[in-house]
């Protein structure tokens, strides 16, 4: 059983920060990569960022500059910082995480969603 948990979300005026965490808990063997997704109302989902476990990160050209991704591997966490937050950034944000479990080499899960509210 693997589960994944997000906090941190809530509602932010326009230009203010706002931290999200990931952690994921269960029969893990090791984590390949974690990051979030994110989808706005009427949306597709979309990727935010990701960071691989020997730390290559990606970015969605949108948060460039604004959003940081970084992980705690000790606690399998992954965070993201937002900074400069726009009203477009509204949107439920999903983490995801490509695991090694006992029955698989890589298997993707998914968190529940974290509300994300940026108001001008």
């Amino acid at each position: 059983q693997v589960q994944l948990v997000e906090s941190g979300g809530g509602l932010v005026q326009a230009g203010g920060s706002l931290r999200l965490s990931c952690a994921a808990s269960g029969s893990i063997f090791s984590i390949n990569a974690m990051g979030w997704y994110r989808q706005a109302r009427g949306k597709q989902r979309d990727l935010v960022a990701t960071v691989t476990s020997s730390g290559t990160t990606n970015y969605a050209d949108s948060v460039k500059g604004r959003f940081t991704i970084s992980r705690d591997n000790a606690k399998n966490t992954v965070y993201l910082q937002m900074n400069s937050l726009k009203p477009e950034d509204t949107a439920v944000y999903y983490c995801n995480a490509d695991l090694i479990t006992a029955s698989y080499y890589g298997i993707q899960y998914w968190g529940k969603g974290t509300l994300v509210t940026v108001s001008s």
